[in-house]
């Protein structure tokens, strides 16, 4: 069969009608196919599939595609005056081609000045605004200069801004300071605004009483004078000091903190970790439900409303009066099911962990996760006296000494002191830990005291291979290190950063299990909040992981007194 004669015309693309039409069952003419080919008309605006007519030969000129949406959109951003820049995603939404695309942002861009506190704390800040413009004073640029030199966390993070500054710069050799410097340009394709230093002398004036030579009084001289220059269009301060926010606002200046390092606005959004059934679970989901045995766990496979709700790991649980109560634990979930484990029962004596039984509900979820070989990853919060560091260091006796999972127990915590710093402690590295390890002492003779038949000197004999089991480590000296096959406890994670959570978390190697611990409602840096301390970081960053767990501690074990005044103080 000879091929068919080559065509003389090229074909040209469908249009947006035809994309639009419904499909027919009956093929159509070639009369009505010819005019589905037609050519869009010229009033028309290009569209993005118009670069795919023109493949060879003369290139027509068509509007760059639109950026793809945002997986998290700066509505909130655009609507109010609120600096809360997040992470955003560059992919591209799945979406049919007759569906409209959507557009990056609800309202005009706004111009934020940002205070050198704002650049000290995230020198990644100059890329969290999305779609809107950025300006520095030269009084900055000042102050990070002065801030550059020494080995603190402050002086690393002004360097590293200066760094970016000058990458920002080298980009756009050549081109007009005064016109902005495009922020995408190093590859931070999520900034679409452009970035403004002050090159020229502004003229503003503030009330007397303001000191014209303080630095913070230089910069809100310089929102007032753009707030003038560039009216309509909102001008919003930026700054993580709470005394300049109310300045500003006191001179009617438009300002907000930055909250991008804030993983939640409120602790009470917190992920628990367990969910209460509801009352009527067995009427809505038992027609459904399929059960069966493997060793001495039962598992049960559910479908309906609540499977959406539910996370890998966590917790389910089920007590009503008359009706037999249920404690389970999210093993996997597909799709619309969801498959749930029930718990190993460790508030019985005979289940006891180095002596150690669960005293309610939510110490026996912890011990679960403790004792579980496939959890690599478990993070503990609760107010005083829950028994987070008990249950931890049980469990990690038990698994080091007499399982043989684990080769020993490291623990270290953040050495930040209640009150004023006592100075300089003597001795080795585990010597000057000691003062910090009161808690670890008090739970080590709390456990020796479990094993009541072995006397006086068997006691002795124990605690000695305990101590020589637990291993005391300073954070100072983490970074560079790989722990393998160990049992690593962090307490008072509530007062880590998130950057120092990730370098203990990340120090981990294979068989390794990490315990983050701690009390969110008593946070010692002067620095951090409930949203944006390490531990919340890791508990939202860690949820529905197949291999970590988290669980919040409700009720006090230690005593009436202690349980009274976490209430009333």
């Amino acid at each position: 069969m000879p091929l068919p004669p080559a065509p003389t015309k090229r074909a040209a693309l469908l249009s947006p009608d035809a994309f639009d039409a419904p499909a027919r069952s009956k093929p159509r003419s070639s009369r009505e196919s010819a005019s589905a080919f037609e050519a869009p008309p010229a009033d028309r605006k290009p569209q993005a599939r118009d670069l795919f007519e023109h493949g060879g030969g003369t290139t027509a000129e068509v509007a760059p595609p639109a950026q793809p949406s945002r997986a998290r959109t700066s509505a909130k951003t655009s609507r109010s005056s609120k600096a809360k820049a997040e992470p955003v995603s560059t992919a591209p939404a799945t979406q049919s081609p007759s569906q409209p695309k959507k557009n990056k942002s609800s309202g005009p861009s706004k111009l934020f000045v940002l205070d050198t506190n704002v650049l000290m704390h995230d020198p990644m800040c100059l890329f969290r605004f999305e779609e809107h413009d950025i300006f520095l004073p030269m009084i900055v640029l000042e102050e990070l200069d002065g801030h550059k030199k020494g080995m603190t966390e402050v002086a690393r993070n002004a360097r590293q801004t200066s760094r970016m500054l000058d990458g920002l710069a080298d980009a756009h050799q050549g081109a007009d300071i005064a016109a902005g410097l495009k922020l995408d340009s190093t590859g931070h394709r999520e900034a679409g605004g452009k970035l403004f230093f002050q090159t020229q002398p502004l003229n503003y004036t503030l009330p007397t009483s303001l000191p014209q030579g303080k630095a913070d009084n230089q910069i809100l001289g310089v929102v007032e004078a753009l707030r003038l220059q560039y009216a309509p269009r909102e001008v919003v301060l930026v700054s993580k000091d709470i005394n300049m926010r109310v300045k500003a606002r006191a001179l009617g200046l438009a300002t907000d903190d930055y909250q991008n390092d804030k993983t939640l606005d409120d602790g009470d959004l917190l992920y628990a970790g367990s969910l209460a059934l509801p009352a009527d679970f067995w009427t809505t989901h038992g027609q459904t439900v399929e059960s069966w045995q493997q060793g001495p766990h039962t598992f049960y496979r559910i479908n309906g409303p609540i499977v959406p709700s539910l996370l890998i790991n966590q917790f389910v649980y089920f007590e009503a009066p008359g009706e037999p109560s249920l404690y389970a634990r999210v093993s996997e979930i597909r799709g619309k099911t969801a498959v749930l484990k029930t718990l190993k029962d460790y508030t019985h004596l005979k289940n006891s962990v180095w002596g150690v039984a669960a005293r309610n509900r939510e110490q026996n979820f912890a011990m679960n996760l403790l004792m579980d070989p496939e959890v690599d990853f478990v993070t503990l919060t609760g107010t005083a006296g829950t028994g987070k560091t008990l249950m931890a260091l049980a469990s990690g006796l038990t698994q080091v000494l007499d399982d043989r999972r684990y080769t020993e127990i490291i623990v270290t915590r953040a050495t930040v002191s209640v009150g004023e710093d006592i100075g300089f402690l003597p001795g080795t590295e585990e010597e000057k830990m000691g003062p910090w390890m009161g808690a670890l002492d008090d739970n080590l003779e709390v456990l020796s005291k479990t094993d009541t038949g072995a006397g006086e000197w068997g006691r002795a004999a124990t605690s000695e291979l305990i101590r020589s089991r637990i291993k005391i480590k300073s954070m100072n000296f983490m970074r560079g290190r790989t722990f393998m096959n160990k049992y690593v406890i962090i307490d008072e994670a509530q007062n880590l950063t998130p950057k120092q959570m990730k370098t203990l978390i990340t120090r981990a190697g294979p068989g390794t299990k990490i315990i983050c611990m701690g009390n969110l409602a008593q946070i010692d840096t002067p620095y951090l909040t409930e949203g944006s301390s390490g531990l919340t970081f890791a508990v939202d960053k860690f949820k529905g992981w197949p291999h970590g767990g988290h669980i919040t501690l409700a009720r006090g074990e230690r005593s009436r007194l202690a349980d009274f005044a976490s209430e009333v103080l």
